[in-house]
């Protein structure tokens, strides 16, 4: 067999996975015949993979397992752990669907959106989510929420998981690699694609022409699993042809199965694991809270001249998830498990994905020390978790407001948020815990307590001096903060805010109490009460935990719009939509 496909400058601005020069020749005698079995993903929480890949690439639900999908033969397995960046550029570039109606899929996953469900879109030079390949078929790319690049395509010969397309410096040797040592069949995709086909599901390569395409462990798709029949005498004689083992044939800890497991190298950074029949995978240990996280007689240690001391690098990714009023469906709910706080952190993620890729979410990567927190609602006073009621005179207010000009509508910045403006998110905004920059830093001296959080870089310098009352003339963004210590816990009253920073409906007649109490080697309980009788009915309390992490976490630059254009781009996509309206006005005249 010789067959050969050139690429040129037309097929890759097509985006079309072609080879430089691939010829497929007869390989030698196979070692052992295999069929793929898994696609293994990294991520940081399993339950919300399995939803996710149930919802938008019909994949199903196997019984007894809370970690894999099916998606027809081939399964996804997601492993919770630590994670270096998405499977693009890695020697697995990306997983492939095929669907039975390209357009009508990529229009389905745009009118979702991002939020809520955690889909990228990748467009093409020309704006286009589908291109029609001629000869092939159309495709479409897309990226699940940890960072796995999927081509999607309209293939009516093989619907659903269809493809696995690696990358190589060297394709011709790879799929000779692949067809010796997995087996497989030489063919050609469509007459187009050189590869090597395992029943209905194709393993296609691309000419990596950037260095060397990187190590798929440690990336979103650590590795693609084959199943054998005889583990044992597949690797003697994959042994015998010096096939490079990472791990030999065995049963794992904690397996599901007594199904052996193998590891082997293959080229270009790819790990391939190689299973038994019966391979179910391995039951993950569950990440609990950490024990020392709070002390009830903890004492704090003291500065040198004598006060409680709070200083360090502090986190609030712990406490990202946690809702500010207590949830109706739980009422009755003292503690959520650990399960249950890591998949409610993750769809809180899932619900941002809109703005950046994984790797800037601080909680996405699986290298955060602290699990994710139990705590049911922010909210402990009043006890029921919810919000007091707010006064008539509040909601005759707010019903009497003009509507307020959503975002794709601004006439100008003052239109927008002040933390869309990269101005402030206010004294309680700017502590609450997100999907990124939740790092909190501490530094004291005598009679001063400098806080700075991480996002939108605001520091705030507090005085524990005794000082006279607030000056009522002066109104700030962050207001007036009056700090002393009330044994080993620090309060700061904030008076005279310039009421542009509200916070769940506050006016400038908020009046906000903050507490930081050191309760552990590791943790920093923050408590902060609202007082606005304009609005509420009564103070309500919140609280939640920082966690310490000075050997890793560190505080940067928080640049905000600095070098970007999302200012320009929103006041330009609303004049784009004027323009618009305006347009089919006059044709309607």
């Amino acid at each position: 067999m010789n067959y050969r496909i050139t690429s040129s400058k037309t097929s890759r601005k097509m985006g079309v996975a072609v080879f430089a020069v691939v010829s497929l020749i007869a390989l030698p005698a196979i070692i052992f015949a295999a069929t793929p079995h898994h696609i293994h993903i990294a991520l940081n929480n399993a339950s919300e993979a399995v939803r996710w890949y149930e919802e938008h690439m019909a994949c199903d639900a196997i019984a007894g397992r809370n970690d894999a999908v099916l998606c027809g033969t081939t399964e996804i397995a997601f492993v919770e752990g630590s994670t270096l960046g998405g499977s693009q550029g890695t020697g697995v570039d990306h997983i492939g669907f095929s669907v039975v109606d390209l357009t009508a899929k990529m229009t389905e996953l745009e009118n979702v959106g991002v939020r809520g469900s955690g889909v990228r879109l990748q467009r093409f030079e020309d704006g286009a989510l589908v291109r029609d390949v001629p000869g092939l078929f159309k495709i479409a790319f897309i990226f699940d929420p940890w960072g796995t690049k999927i081509e999607l395509v309209e293939d009516t010969d093989t619907l659903g998981f269809h493809h696995i397309h690696l990358n190589s410096v060297e394709p011709e040797v790879a799929l000779q690699w692949y067809g010796q040592v997995l087996g497989g069949t030489p063919a050609r995709l469509k007459g187009m694609l050189n590869g090597l086909q395992f029943d209905d599901i194709w393993l296609l390569v691309s000419a990596y022409t950037d260095g060397r395409p990187g190590l798929t462990q440690g990336r979103a798709i650590d590795h693609i699993g084959f199943e054998v029949a005889d583990l044992d005498q597949a690797a003697e004689q994959m042994n015998q042809q010096q096939v490079e083992f990472r791990q030999q044939p065995m049963v794992p800890e904690n397996a599901r199965t007594s199904a052996k497991q193998a590891f082997i190298q293959g080229p270009d950074g790819v790990t391939i694991a190689l299973v038994e029949p019966g391979w179910a995978g391995i039951v993950e240990q569950v990440i609990v809270a950490d024990a020392d996280l709070a002390t009830e007689l903890y004492v704090p240690p003291k500065t040198p001249w004598g006060e409680p001391d709070l200083q360090g690098i502090w986190t609030g990714d712990a406490a990202h998830g946690i809702p500010m009023q207590r949830p109706r469906d739980v009422a009755g709910t003292e503690t959520l498990t650990a399960q249950e706080a890591a998949a409610r952190r993750e769809r809180g993620t899932l619900n941002s994905i809109w703005g950046y890729d994984r790797e800037w979410r601080d909680t996405t990567l699986g290298y955060v020390k602290s699990a994710p927190s139990t705590q049911v609602a922010m909210v402990i006073d009043p006890p029921d978790g919810r919000l007091p009621a707010t006064t008539t005179e509040y909601r005759q207010a707010v019903a009497n407001l003009a509507p307020r000009r959503p975002p794709e509508r601004a006439e100008g910045p003052e239109d927008l948020g002040t933390s869309v403006r990269c101005i402030t998110r206010g004294p309680v905004g700017m502590m609450m815990p997100g999907i990124y920059n939740n790092g909190l830093q501490i530094v004291q001296s005598p009679g001063n307590v400098a806080i700075q959080k991480e996002m939108i870089h605001e520091t705030r310098i507090i005085s524990t001096e005794p000082r006279e009352g607030f000056g009522e003339n002066l109104k700030q963004w962050l207001g007036d903060s009056h700090g002393h210590w009330e044994g080993d816990t620090l309060v700061v009253e904030v008076r005279n805010l310039n009421g542009r920073t509200s916070y769940q409906g506050s006016s400038e007649n908020m009046q906000l109490t903050q507490r930081f109490t050191r309760t552990g080697p590791n943790s920093l309980q923050y408590q902060f009460t609202v007082e606005d009788p304009t609005v509420w009915a009564q103070p309500w309390t919140g609280m939640f935990t920082f966690v310490r992490d000075d050997s890793q976490y560190e505080l940067v630059e928080y640049a905000c719009h600095e070098g970007n254009y999302g200012m320009t781009n929103t006041l330009s996509a609303a004049r784009a939509i004027d323009a618009r309206e305006a347009a089919a006005a006059a044709n309607d005249q």
